[in-house]
């Protein structure tokens, strides 16, 4: 007869198992709460956590990792394994206007922000064709409206934005030594 602790080793190596397979095999980042679903919410939230986090460790040394991100959870490939991947993709990816990448910084550590905030930060006028590039991919968009003359739009970053930059929350951020001269 199987002792009750083999058998609670035997049902964690399964549960690690189904929960790979779909961490693998998911087009994105899965949050716990899908994740229980597999299980018919059999295991609570603390349950999966622990076995992801054992599972994080079955990976430490390989060229995939399992990272946490705003969205939930998900295997990447290792930064340092960018370099050979290009190799078979050596598409570059789309290149963003200093404009671009100084609004979106903007946006990302002042948030929410109009686009007078923003525009009385950067000293210039934003082309809203600059504000619809980051809207279509993704990592921006509009939260309310601030209740002034006007009632402009409040823009902030998405959870999109975190998943792309591999980041579980806006604390992740690196710091600005100094924003008002930064930004």
């Amino acid at each position: 007869m199987m002792r009750k602790q083999d058998q609670s080793r035997i049902a964690d190596a399964r549960h690690k198992g189904i929960l790979e397979t779909a961490l693998l095999c998911a087009q994105q980042a899965l949050p716990v709460r899908d994740l229980r679903l597999l299980f018919n919410d059999v295991l609570d939230a603390a349950a999966i956590h622990r076995l992801l986090e054992e599972l994080r460790g079955d990976w430490e040394h390989k060229g995939i990792e399992l990272v946490k991100v705003a969205s939930g959870w998900r295997f990447q490939s290792r930064p340092e394994m960018r370099e050979f991947l290009e190799r078979l993709n050596p598409e570059k990816p789309p290149r963003y206007t200093r404009a671009t990448l100084e609004t979106l910084a903007i946006i990302a550590y002042r948030q929410p922000v109009t686009r007078g905030d923003m525009e009385e930060i950067r000293g210039v006028t934003i082309n809203s064709l600059l504000l619809k590039q980051l809207e279509e991919r993704g990592w921006i968009e509009v939260i309310g409206h601030r209740e002034t003359v006007g009632r402009p739009a409040l823009f902030a970053t998405t959870k999109q934005f975190l998943d792309d930059l591999g980041l579980a929350s806006l604390d992740q951020l690196p710091l600005l030594e100094n924003m008002e001269t930064s930004l």
